[in-house]
């Protein structure tokens, strides 16, 4: 127990102190009970010595039946109370560790594995409430009960006391030496489980991509490697268990025999009566089982010990992006207005900067394309606008002043991505396209479909808007899944749109479409990332970029009459498209 963390226990348990003494008043009360109830025992044997008398019998077995109920219902309030406070604990700490995950980076999450993440958020949550619960109650009533029975049993027998508990340092000993073997094999076995839960999310996740290429073999003995691996932590934590508590109940017990074969010397000899004695035994039974629990205690403090660590862990990560001391809430209408100075950003761990020195001037309302070779930094660019990875100061301006000092609200608000990859939530396609504004009108919601050339296929849906588009959206085709995350996008109405890729799914005769509804868009500013040069033909202007820098800007007429890297890509695609056709 030298590596309790007091201070966390503390932190977790100081909102609920009231409640957590008068459960510990209550069980105060419990064990002056359990020593008095004994003592009484003992007077009433003795005095049956001198004669025995009915009145007598059944008035004090009257008094023992109202302490005994007296007491149970006394552990039973404090019982309610102590677990209450765990069950209330693991509520809040659930709730709390939600909050905390949804203000991580995405980049952190997506390190960190989601099932290690689910795994700490339920299995370790849990084990935590049982530490504050079961644990803390178990603990003080072991306290409690060696600091009220062990004074009482010298009271009646110096010498049977001591005897009796001769054997008890022994069983801290055990316990002090499995304690950290525990520790490791349950780490092991939360570690164990966190992989396996891992596993199984991915690969529900990426379903599709193991039937394709067959490769249901290859997972089935990657899981089996796992489970197997999880079992046998599992087994090697069981037979540390299962060896220690028998043990533990077995020395315990060896305490009442030698109770009761020197107490029978001791009262031959007139050292002790037979209601003394017979208190004694009751003591020494109070104490075996408080001790023998001890194991189960410590097993239950050791996993909720294991389980501290990795919730605190989680709760002690700071994400990078964050609203700054001096952000300030924006107090007028976005016009519109993007601006890069020598916007450089490079990768933790990369050698290469993915955006060098990049500059820009997009204005309000203009239409947007920026072009370039795969790796040239575009989809960099497109998250720094979001603020979605950090960025240095002074170097990313809207209207003229530092995105660093708008509130990431207000920035994303104002500035809204929709990426490649569209993620949809397993609800309704009229839920997914309000995602962003869920109080949003039936009437918005369908113009936003309009715009994002949804509507057809929503109409063409047996339920409509009320479709249930499945996990990650699974049951609408690419091109769907694009436009439904544009019309989600439209739907907040930002003064600015990043279409990161997000036509790459859709055919031509669409994707113009999609163009032709957004080009009526008052001043809105959109800007599109894409590979398709036949879309940035009918973009105001062309950005053109290559190793994180803009090498080129102009209109798509202007730029296809020079001899730079727009000219070589858009001679590229319509080769492409000539050996297609």
């Amino acid at each position: 127990m030298k590596n309790l963390k007091l201070k966390v226990i503390f932190k977790y348990l100081r909102p609920y102190k009231k409640e957590f003494f008068h459960g510990a008043l209550a069980l105060l009360v419990v064990n002056i009970l359990s020593v008095v109830i004994p003592l009484e025992v003992k007077n009433i044997i003795d005095q049956l010595q001198n004669g025995f008398s009915s009145d007598f019998v059944i008035s004090k077995s009257l008094w023992l039946i109202f302490l005994a109920t007296s007491m149970g219902l006394i552990r039973l309030f404090s019982r309610q109370i102590v677990f209450g406070i765990g069950r209330k604990v693991e509520v809040n700490l659930r709730q709390k560790l939600f909050d905390h995950l949804l203000i991580q980076d995405p980049e952190w999450i997506q390190k960190k594995g989601s099932g290690d993440i689910i795994s700490r958020a339920t299995s370790d949550v849990e084990n935590i409430r049982r530490l504050l619960g079961f644990t803390v109650l178990s603990l003080c009533n072991i306290v409690l009960a060696y600091s009220f029975t062990i004074p009482s049993m010298i009271s009646i027998n110096k010498t049977l006391t001591i005897s009796a508990l001769m054997i008890f340092p022994l069983i801290l000993g055990i316990v002090s030496l499995f304690g950290g073997r525990m520790v490791n094999q349950r780490k092991a076995q939360q570690e164990s489980l966190s992989k396996l839960s891992d596993l199984i999310q991915e690969d529900l996740s990426g379903i599709s991509a193991i039937k394709i290429y067959a490769q249901e073999n290859a997972e089935q003995k990657e899981f089996q490697t796992y489970n197997n691996a999880y079992r046998n932590s599992a087994i090697k934590l069981a037979r540390t268990a299962s060896t220690l508590f028998p043990l533990l109940q077995g020395i315990s017990s060896i305490s009442l025999l030698i109770l009761l074969s020197l107490g029978t010397f001791q009262l031959e000899s007139g050292f002790i009566s037979i209601g003394g004695l017979v208190a004694l035994i009751l003591y020494v039974e109070r104490l075996v089982f408080p001790t023998a629990l001890l194991g189960f205690t410590l097993n239950t403090f050791q996993l909720g010990q294991v389980s501290l660590d990795r919730v605190e862990e989680i709760l002690q990560n700071n994400p990078n992006i964050v609203d700054r001391a001096d952000t300030k809430f924006l107090k007028r209408e976005v016009k519109g207005f993007l601006e890069a100075k020598n916007l450089t950003i490079k990768y933790p761990g990369s050698k290469f900067n993915s955006l060098n020195g990049l500059n820009f001037k997009i204005y309000p309302g203009e239409l947007i394309a920026i072009v370039g070779p795969v790796g040239c930094g575009k989809t960099t660019l497109a998250k720094s606008l979001g603020r979605i990875i950090e960025i240095p100061d002074n170097q990313l301006f809207l209207d003229e002043i530092d995105v660093k000092t708008f509130k990431l609200s207000d920035l994303r608000k104002n500035i809204s991505i929709v990426p490649q990859e569209a993620f949809l939530f397993t609800s309704t396609i009229s839920e997914n396209l309000s995602f962003g504004e869920p109080k949003a009108s039936k009437f918005l919601v369908k113009e936003s479909a309009t715009k994002a050339g949804l509507i057809d296929d929503i109409n063409s849906f047996p339920q409509k808007f009320k479709t249930i588009v499945g996990e990650r959206g699974i049951t609408l085709s690419g091109g769907q899944r694009q436009r439904t995350a544009l019309g989600r996008a439209l739907l907040v109405n930002s003064r600015i749109v990043v279409l990161d890729d997000a036509l790459a799914s859709v055919d031509n005769k669409t994707a113009a479409r999609i163009i032709d509804e957004m080009s009526n868009r008052s001043s809105k500013t959109i800007i599109m990332i894409s590979h398709q040069l036949s879309v940035a033909a009918t973009c105001d202007r062309v950005l053109v970029m290559d190793k994180g820098k803009i090498v080129q800007e102009g209109s798509h007429k202007d730029l296809v009459k020079e001899n730079g890297l727009y000219k070589k890509l858009w001679e590229r695609e319509l080769a492409t498209r000539i050996i297609k056709s």
